[in-house]
């Protein structure tokens, strides 16, 4: 079947790396509030940002430009939001029957025999999809965790996609590998032979990371959990990662069946599992962390390992409520991630934002954590996390991954304190969304793609599979 293709909406043209470099000067102008992220957090009223090429050149008030002027009156302009964790290709999976009551392992298994039909065009559409969703959400870097390849599927399908889409990507080369027969929880079918996978990493990292400041793709290796594969592909992933200078990524103490199976196979909790095979350390990051006690906390504080904290997915599982106030205050690296949307369903950063706001405060107290901290991992938090240094806050200097957020909205009618109102009333939408300086959503809808074309082939896909 030929590829088909969303024609662009703007004349913008497909994105490429280093497309901002060659951009006429961008002002954004009189926010209400600049939430900047940087050293002090400080909150600009009245702020502008002048994006020059796929920078920020100044950050202030009155600032001039001879290019391009865009009007942030009555808006809240911030850092764009980071996702690090979510698997794309399950878009075409949402509120799947027979797996919405369930717990982790049974979810699982009501899905894999569905995910087994996946092809590349099952894979590109969807992430096409999840992409779009993300954007729309205040999204403009994304890690991607690809843990299976049926019928032809590679990690490029994904990377294609978000080129095509122009957000930041981080995508990563998963793997199960141990199947059903051999005590594992996927199918055989949707296994693979260790010694290709660390193949394919390699090959994948070789021709698609860019460990360059503003790249725009990175790789990095993430065998998919401690139940489906070795503890030798672990180790194995472990050192590759290292000496090819990428990050490591897996699913970890997710849910009590997790922790369960951790002390019958292994004989050890998560932490000192992950430990043990070189799974902790500033490359690392790991996805969940409910179940972690209190030194597995103290481990990852030291070793300054990362969490992808994925609430929505965990209240969908009933897996229960990640540690976060435990690990903030003990300085672990926290990060947000939707995780994939047959688990959550939806892929809506900012609201994700929320979510962890509200739970750390059912968990322990309306004072456990502020509207402006949830903000700051959803942000900051989150290009720490996936080493980026260049992303996270408006500065100088730093890349022009920008969200403005429209509160003149009902969302927000009669809020008084802006910042603080757009995680506790919203909007949930981005009006503008800025990747290396080049505008992806304009007035909420997305420049790149024809959007509801998209849907429609995501809608078709998703009946061929449910038929």
């Amino acid at each position: 079947m030929p590829r088909e293709s969303f024609p662009l909406l703007s004349p913008a043209g497909p994105f490429t790396e280093g497309a901002g470099a060659d951009m006429k000067e961008i002002l954004i102008k009189g926010a209400d509030v600049l939430v900047t992220m940087d050293g002090a957090r400080r909150e600009i009223a009245g702020g502008d940002v002048l994006i020059r090429g796929g920078t920020i050149a100044a950050v202030g008030q009155g600032l001039t430009t001879a290019g391009e002027v865009i009007l942030a009156a009555g808006s809240v302009v911030t850092p764009g939001l980071v996702n690090t964790h979510h698997h794309l290709y399950q878009t075409l999976t949402r509120a799947v029957p027979g797996g919405q009551d369930a717990l982790l392992f049974g979810w699982l298994k009501t899905l894999y025999p569905i995910w087994a039909r996946f092809g590349p065009e099952e894979m590109r559409v969807s992430a096409l999809t999840g992409l779009a969703e993300l954007a729309l959400s205040g999204c403009t870097l994304t890690s991607d965790h690809l843990y299976l390849y049926p019928n032809g599927a590679r990690l490029e399908d994904t990377i294609d996609a978000a080129r095509e889409i122009g957000l930041r990507f981080h995508p990563t080369r998963g793997a199960m590998s141990i199947g059903e027969s051999a005590g594992g929880l996927p199918p055989d079918a949707l296994v693979e032979d260790e010694a290709e996978i660390l193949k394919d990493m390699a090959r994948v990292v070789d021709a698609f990371h860019d460990p360059a400041e503003g790249a725009m793709v990175r790789v990095g290796l993430a065998p998919c959990s401690p139940f489906s594969v070795s503890r030798d592909l672990m180790r194995e992933a472990a050192l590759l990662a290292r000496d090819k200078g990428v990050m490591l990524h897996t699913h970890l103490a997710e849910n009590d069946e997790d922790i369960a199976y951790s002390l019958e196979k292994f004989g050890c909790r998560p932490g000192q599992y992950a430990e043990d095979l070189g799974w902790t350390g500033d490359d690392v990051w790991h996805a969940h962390c409910v179940k972690l006690d209190g030194s597995e906390i103290d481990l990852f504080a030291r070793s300054r390992t990362g969490v992808a904290h994925c609430p929505c997915s965990n209240c969908r599982l009933g897996s229960g409520i990640a540690p976060i106030r435990a690990m903030r205050d003990a300085g672990v690296k926290v990060a947000l991630g939707v995780d994939g949307s047959a688990s959550n369903d939806a892929g809506n950063l900012i609201a994700e934002a929320r979510q962890t706001m509200l739970l750390q405060r059912v968990a322990n107290g309306a004072d456990a954590m502020s509207a402006r901290e949830a903000l700051e991992i959803a942000t900051l938090g989150g290009a720490r996390v996936l080493g980026r240094l260049d992303c996270g806050s408006l500065e100088p200097g730093r890349r022009a991954d920008i969200a403005i957020w429209d509160m003149r909205g009902i969302e927000a009618a009669g809020a008084w304190d802006p910042v603080a109102a757009l995680l506790l009333c919203g909007p949930s939408r981005v009006r503008d969304l800025f990747v290396e300086g080049r505008q992806i959503v304009r007035d909420g809808r997305i420049t790149t793609l024809d959007l509801p074309r998209l849907i429609e082939h995501q809608t078709r896909l998703a009946r061929r599979l449910s038929a």
